[in-house]
């Protein structure tokens, strides 16, 4: 890398990322110093000159911070695998690349995804609730004490089948899920992976008012768009069964707010695993979703184990790197 290139880094990164950064030759590095989100102001004074930026999903990359940085911007960096944080347009009209993270959380997402599954449907979040506020001595045991649905048997839908779906659906497997299907507009068309999987019907639906209708477990992992927001709303509770349960690991705004606390209120679903929630992380403590004993809610915490996190930290900088040398990144979104 002959020219020197400003590159800005919006957050203090992990050791082994750090180095990886710190040892290449030939860059100008600009590094926010904490842990700690950095200051808009801070990011959009030292912008101006930088070749690269390597930012976080909390960092908004808009019209307003490319045009800072200016014509000599080659890439943007995001530590994530989320881009909506993201003006594609904005990056695209300037030919600027965009690196980000799928592939190496995928593991750590569709773990937590079953923890939710298990969770919303075994009353976790209540049952500790009890512990936590001394009534369990108030809570004589019978039959019927703090049941719920089991996974065993279950109809699993999936809205949006990528990469951590289909983790997901494996690690369903040995819990002996009868089921599972997912939204397609090619119904039919079965999941060629899991053909030979015994005990297991699989099958692509057409609707998403049949996936709501049919599924004992809906688990919504598809993108953020214009088109996918608040797809699931009151319309979709209104078909889900009673005893079904609803886990989100995509994005907040995927589902109505309001529309859930209805249902849940209303018993139109037995319960809620939600990972992600819109207005996150604004989320008080009168957050009506914190009332709902079986709603569960985990502050975004998908990727985090410590192996991942060092992967995408690592995965960032490489995809940095490639794009400031034209090089191919590890993940690169096409804009």
């Amino acid at each position: 890398m002959a020219q020197k290139h400003k590159v800005v880094v919006t957050r203090k990164l992990i050791a082994e990322a750090q180095n990886l950064l710190n040892t290449v030759p030939g860059l100008e590095v600009v590094q926010w110093p904490s842990e700690q989100p950095c200051e808009r102001s801070w990011l959009l004074e030292h912008a101006k000159g930088a070749a690269g930026i390597l930012l976080m999903l909390s960092d908004k990359c808009d019209e307003e911070l490319v045009s800072k940085a200016g014509d000599q911007l080659k890439v943007i960096a995001s530590f994530s695998v989320g881009i909506d944080h993201v003006d594609r347009k904005a990056l695209k009209e300037r030919h600027i690349r965009l690196g980000f993270t799928p592939t190496c959380l995928t593991d750590a997402v569709a773990d937590l995804t079953v923890m939710l599954i298990l969770m919303a449907q075994r009353r976790g979040g209540e049952a500790m609730g009890k512990v936590l506020a001394g009534e369990w001595p108030q809570m004589p045991w019978h039959p019927l004490l703090m049941t719920g649905p089991q996974i065993r048997g279950c109809t699993v839908g999936f809205l949006g089948f990528g990469r951590i779906a289909q983790a997901t659906l494996k690690r369903l497997l040995p819990f002996g899920i009868k089921r599972a299907i997912y939204l397609t507009s090619k119904p039919g068309k079965p999941i060629k992976e899991l053909e030979d999987q015994p005990g297991l019907a699989t099958e692509a639906v057409g609707s998403i008012e049949q996936l709501a209708a049919e599924s004992d477990v809906v688990i919504v992992g598809c993108p953020l768009t214009p088109d996918t927001k608040h797809i699931v709303n009151a319309d979709f509770f209104s078909r889900m069964k009673k005893t079904a349960v609803l886990i989100n690991i995509a994005r907040g705004p995927v589902v109505d707010t309001d529309a859930l606390v209805a249902a849940l209120d209303g018993g139109q679903i037995f319960g809620a695993g939600l990972d992600v929630i819109e207005n996150e992380p604004n989320i008080q403590a009168d957050h009506p979703l914190l009332k709902q004993p079986r709603c569960v809610l985990m502050p975004h915490i998908g990727s985090a184990t410590i192996e991942t996190r060092e992967d995408m930290a690592i995965e960032s900088v490489k995809n940095l790197l490639a794009g400031l040398k034209g090089e191919a990144m590890v993940n690169e979104y096409e804009l």
